[in-house]
């Protein structure tokens, strides 16, 4: 996904996120990016010129929650749809996506290991579209209480040996898991998914604040669509999330559709994460994602689609079917956040959440590029380089 050059090139006039003012985005002749300087800077070798006229530059997105696309959910993955994946990858770069988790929700621990074992195999194969950068395990370590859409029957006590159980060969591969840690009571689950190079996000869980802080302490770093599913802020009893947002190593994910958390609580959650630091965007997308409204297949049940927002029979809310990048021009439209802080809550914060490089050294080629439509007061982007 390099986007090679004839000759080294410079991005003038172009703003960047967590960059103050104009800067020159400076491109080596393999298509990576070299340096990032003010206009005021004098640079030399650079053999030619693209101005962006004061648009906004940043790298793809990253969705660190998608369970599906295209009519596939990742726990559904088998060999004979295996072939869908590569499609998927596509369907998320043309929607501005460098790299994803697919998300695997909770299911029988069988289903976890035939998903994971496909996906292992396709990982080194990987030469088009969005990248796979690991799995996100959602579950099965879920407290009952708020397992949401998460079918009961499949979840799990939390304990080292039921992880082990579900990880099996593939603990290489999960980059994040969902859990619930007031399930653990040896507070020794944590420090060993760590010490596998798993990141633990909190989610679908009853933690209080000081159970959640003891989580942090042993190494849990983020925490799995804010609001959602974990008690309420509360004057008396913060909860998870209250513990969450004061600790400056935790980073938060929550979606942006509207539905999942009002607008007004996002600007809450922004204002109080000190503009955006310590969050990120997430689609938290369904396998109907890329597909129209309409009822389909959820496990063994079924969701219904509308506006993009999924629900099981009896309401319950199961996710949406917007793409990452709806979230970004959301938050605009809303007014929740200025434009950069909404584009660098899909692009730069995600991988910061993964400790993945940023824009230096990056091919050119996932590189975006954002105006707001005057006219229509839409956020727009489009790649750069095509």
């Amino acid at each position: 996904m390099t986007q090679a050059t004839q000759k080294p090139l410079c991005i003038i006039n172009a703003r960047v996120p967590d960059y103050q003012d104009l800067q020159r985005i400076s491109v080596n002749h393999e298509g990576l990016i070299e340096k990032i300087s003010p206009m005021s800077t004098v640079v030399t070798g650079c053999e030619s010129l693209l101005d962006v006229g004061g648009d906004w530059i940043s790298l793809g997105g990253v969705d660190l929650q998608i369970n599906g696309a295209l009519g596939l959910a990742f726990p559904d993955l088998k060999a004979e749809n295996a072939d869908i994946l590569p499609k998927i990858s596509q369907f998320l770069w043309d929607a501005g996506v460098d790299g994803f988790l697919p998300t695997l929700v909770t299911t029988s621990v069988e289903n976890i290991q035939r998903s994971l074992a496909i996906i292992a195999d396709i990982l080194p194969t990987q030469k088009v579209g969005a990248k796979i950068l690991g799995v996100h395990l959602e579950g099965p370590f879920l407290n009952y209480q708020k397992r949401g859409a998460h079918p009961a029957e499949y979840l799990l006590p939390l304990t080292i040996d039921q992880v082990k159980r579900v990880l099996g060969d593939y603990a290489h591969i999960v980059k994040v898991i969902t859990l619930a840690p007031e399930l653990d009571t040896t507070g020794e689950v944590i420090p060993y998914l760590r010490s596998l190079g798993i990141i633990v996000s909190l989610g679908h869980s009853q933690a209080t604040a000081a159970q959640a802080k003891a989580a942090f302490n042993q190494g849990a770093t983020m925490v799995t669509h804010a609001f959602n599913a974990m008690p309420p802020l509360h004057h008396r009893e913060p909860g998870l999330l209250g513990a969450a947002i004061i600790d400056s190593d935790v980073m938060c994910g929550f979606i942006a559709d509207g539905e999942h958390v009002t607008p007004t609580m996002l600007q809450i959650l922004l204002r109080a994460s000190h503009q955006a630091q310590g969050l990120f965007l997430v689609s938290d997308a369904l396998a109907p994602l890329g597909l129209p409204d309409g009822v389909y297949p959820w496990d063994s049940r079924q969701i219904e689609v509308k506006n993009g927002t999924a629900r099981l029979a009896d309401g319950t809310l199961s996710g949406t079917t917007l793409p990452l990048l709806v979230g970004v021009q959301n938050l605009v439209k809303w007014g929740v956040c200025d434009l950069e802080s909404a584009i660098a809550l899909a692009t730069n914060a995600p991988r910061q959440a993964i400790n993945l490089p940023g824009i230096i050294s990056s091919p050119t080629a996932n590189l975006l590029r954002w105006h707001k439509d005057e006219s229509t007061k839409q956020l727009i982007w489009q790649r750069l380089f095509s």
